[in-house]
C-alpha cells in the first residue's frame, strides 16, 4: 500500500512515476531495434512500431481493428465532429473499420512520436470473451463509437514489455506472442474501458442488427443500395438502423460506404498504374466526375494531384501509421 502525506499527494505521485518509468523502459527497448521513419513491421506478425520525427498534416483514412499505444509524443484524432488529443500512456482502440482523420503533433528529431500498434480481429476478441467467461455490462444506455481513447495501466505496459523482449527471440516469438496478444485483449476487456472494447452488437454479425449492416457494407461497398433495403435485410426500421449506425461509426450508412470507396480507390492508385477513372469504376462509381468531386472533398486535391503529391513526399504520412 502506498503511504500518503497529510495532503494525500504521495498517493497520486508514486503510481504516476512508476507509469512514466515503464513507458521510458519501453522506449529504450524500441530504440534497440533501430527504428526507421514511419511504420516498421516486426517479427511478431501483429506488432509494428511507428516513428515520426516531425508533425504531420491531418490525414483522412480508415481506422482498422487495432490499438496503438503512444510511448512518446501526441496525436489528434478527428472522429465525426469530435477532436481528441491523446499522448504518452494513452492508446487508441478501434473495433471496426471507421473513417476518421489523424495527425501527429509536437514531434521533433530530438523527441519523435513513438507508438506501438497491435492488429487484431473481432473474432479474437469474441474468442477471449467466451473462453475467459468475461461478463460486461454497458455503463451507459445506448451504443458507443467503435473507436475510443483509453489509458494504459501497469498490467498492459508489462505485457508490452514481454512482447518487445520476444523480438530478440525469433524462435519463440510466433508462438508466445499469440499468447501475449490474448492476455492483452483480456487486460483491455477487464479494465476500465472493457465495456467500450466489447460491444456485443459489433461482434455478433450472425444476428440481425447494425453489426450485420456494417459487415455487409464492408464486404459489398462497390454495390449500390438504399438505407431502406439495408434496414429491411437486417430486420430493422430505417430510422433505427440510421441512429444506431451513426452512434457506432459517427456517420450514416451511405456516407460510410462512400468513404470506404474513396479510400479503396486511393489505395489502388497508390499501389500500381491505375488511373482515376479505372479506380472509380472498380469501387462502384458510375460517374467519374462525381468521383473526382467527392475525392477532392475528402482528400483536398483531385485524384491525380493527390497521388502525385503523396509519391513525391518521402515523408508522406500514412494513416495506417496511427
Amino acid at each position: 500500500m502506498t503511504e500518503s502525506g497529510s495532503d494525500g499527494r504521495a498517493t497520486l505521485e508514486k503510481p504516476v512515476s512508476i507509469h512514466k518509468k515503464a513507458l521510458k523502459q519501453l522506449l529504450v527497448m524500441t530504440d534497440r531495434n533501430g527504428l526507421a521513419e514511419g511504420r516498421t513491421p516486426t517479427i511478431v506478425p501483429f506488432l509494428s512500431i511507428v516513428k515520426r520525427s516531425s508533425d504531420t498534416c491531418r490525414s483522412p483514412g480508415v481506422l482498422t481493428p487495432s490499438f496503438c499505444l503512444i510511448l512518446q509524443g501526441g496525436k489528434k484524432l478527428y472522429l465525426g465532429h469530435e477532436v481528441y488529443y491523446y499522448g504518452a500512456g494513452d492508446y487508441l482502440a478501434s473495433l471496426i473499420d471507421i473513417p476518421a482523420s489523424s495527425q501527429v503533433v509536437g514531434a521533433t528529431e530530438e523527441s519523435p512520436y513513438i507508438g506501438l500498434r497491435i492488429d487484431f480481429t473481432t473474432e479474437e476478441i469474441a474468442s477471449v470473451v467466451m473462453e475467459a467467461g468475461v461478463k460486461l455490462e454497458p455503463v451507459e444506455k445506448g451504443l458507443s463509437a467503435g473507436a475510443f481513447i483509453g489509458k494504459s495501466d501497469a498490467g498492459l505496459l508489462e505485457l508490452f514489455s514481454r512482447l518487445l523482449k520476444l523480438l530478440d527471440k525469433p524462435n519463440e516469438a510466433r508462438f508466445l506472442s499469440e499468447l501475449l496478444k490474448r492476455e492483452m485483449i483480456f487486460n483491455l476487456l477487464s479494465g476500465d474501458f472493457g465495456h467500450l472494447f466489447f460491444q456485443k452488437v459489433l461482434f455478433d454479425q450472425r444476428a440481425d442488427g447494425v453489426g450485420k449492416a456494417i459487415q455487409w457494407i464492408k464486404e459489398n461497398y462497390a454495390r449500390s443500395f438504399t438505407v431502406e433495403e439495408l434496414a429491411k435485410s437486417c430486420n430493422m426500421s430505417t430510422s433505427g438502423l440510421h441512429h444506431k449506425f451513426k452512434a457506432i461509426t459517427t456517420i450514416g450508412p451511405l456516407q460510410y460506404q462512400k468513404q470506404l470507396r474513396l479510400q479503396e480507390a486511393r489505395r489502388m492508385m497508390l499501389s500500381g498504374p491505375v488511373g482515376a477513372t479505372t479506380a472509380a469504376l472498380a469501387v462502384g462509381y458510375e460517374s467519374p466526375s462525381q468521383f473526382n468531386r467527392e475525392y477532392r472533398r475528402l482528400f483536398g486535391l483531385p485524384p491525380l494531384q493527390d497521388i502525385k503529391a503523396i509519391k513525391k513526399s518521402s515523408a508522406a504520412w500514412s494513416f495506417e501509421d496511427r
